[in-house]
């Protein structure tokens, strides 16, 4: 009877295992499409750490020009959740100290959109997220600055 327990134990583990796989192959395929659509469509785009050696379902990207709070304001209203700066710095209003270690300005960092993934997103969700991105730091980047208004 023991053995039995076991082998459906095993079997269990297995099981979580495969589906451990099988969301980690998702995310880094919607991973993977943030990434290359981003390099290919924004320019002035920095991506934050190595382009495949990374987790499977995260994305950070570093935008010129543009405030993160701003681009998460905009994603907000459309209904989209992200982050920005680090996840070590989330909630803080300073750059990522994260961001400034891999080199960046501290205006660099402050332009930071984090997106984390999950098993449960779609590419639809992804192109959709993509799109309002696209848009968003294209309007964001015409408005004056502070630096620029002369305030």
């Amino acid at each position: 009877m023991a053995h039995r327990h076991r082998a459906v134990g095993h079997a269990r583990v297995v099981e979580r295992c495969l589906q451990r796989e099988e969301a980690s192959a998702h995310c880094t395929e919607l991973r993977d499409r943030i990434i290359q659509h981003i390099a290919e469509n924004i320019p002035g785009n920095h991506l934050n750490g190595h382009e495949t050696e990374r987790l499977p379902n995260n994305v950070n990207f570093s935008f010129e020009g543009v405030e993160g709070e701003a681009i998460l304001l905009g994603l907000d209203a459309a209904g989209i959740a992200a982050s920005s700066g680090s996840a070590c710095s989330s909630g803080s209003l300073e750059p990522s100290h994260v961001l400034l270690a891999l080199a960046q300005s501290a205006e660099l960092a402050r332009g930071s959109l984090r997106v984390t993934l999950g098993k449960e997103n779609t590419k639809e969700e992804v192109d959709y997220f993509l799109g309002v991105l696209d848009g968003l730091v294209a309007q964001l980047r015409k408005l004056p600055t502070l630096a620029t208004s002369g305030s």
